[in-house]
């Protein structure tokens, strides 16, 4: 009787778990990245193809002004004469609206684009979307493009100060 139960709760639980939902399915390297149109912190919009013959350091976090997402953002600019050089640009995604991340570019004086995800549907699509009932963030994911659209490299759940130095590090090996 009792193995029984066990079983049946295990049954249970995996019913109610189902299978992968999207926001857990992230793309791969290898893969085209999938193409976007957001608007920016100068309410103007961004689509992914606008990248087309550079790499795309594109990079997911949770929130303006945050502690972490700071860190990164500050790692990112200023490594950015780096990734200049080497005909890559940074691109940040999150959820906020535009007011807040020209508030945030200006405050912490950040010169490359922060676009405005606020549906989540574009974290969503690059598995990249924490979703905790009413609310969402976006993942602490970074991908690096080539110049084709291709995904060539993905990281993780990064850790902020380390993000930066590590797309270097990777970008420099691919080309």
């Amino acid at each position: 009787m009792k193995l029984t139960r066990i079983i049946l709760t295990i049954a249970i639980g995996l019913t109610a778990c189902g299978s992968p939902r999207a926001e857990d399915t992230v793309i791969t390297a290898g893969n085209p990245a999938p193409e976007f149109t957001l608007n920016s912190q100068e309410a103007k919009p961004v689509n992914l193809k606008d990248f087309r013959g550079k790499w795309v350091v594109l990079y997911f976090y949770p929130k303006d002004f945050s502690s972490g997402c700071t860190v990164q953002a500050h790692n990112f600019q200023r490594d950015l004469a780096q990734y200049e050089a080497l005909k890559a640009v940074i691109v940040g995604v999150s959820g906020q609206d535009e007011s807040s991340h020209k508030e945030f570019c200006t405050k912490e004086g950040l010169s490359f684009k922060l676009l405005s995800d606020n549906t989540y549907e574009v974290s969503r699509l690059y598995g990249s979307l924490r979703n905790m009932g009413v609310l969402k963030l976006s993942k602490r994911n970074t991908f690096l493009i080539d110049p084709q659209g291709i995904v060539r490299k993905v990281f993780l759940d990064v850790k902020p100060a380390n993000n930066s130095a590590e797309v270097l590090a990777a970008l420099k090996e691919l080309q």
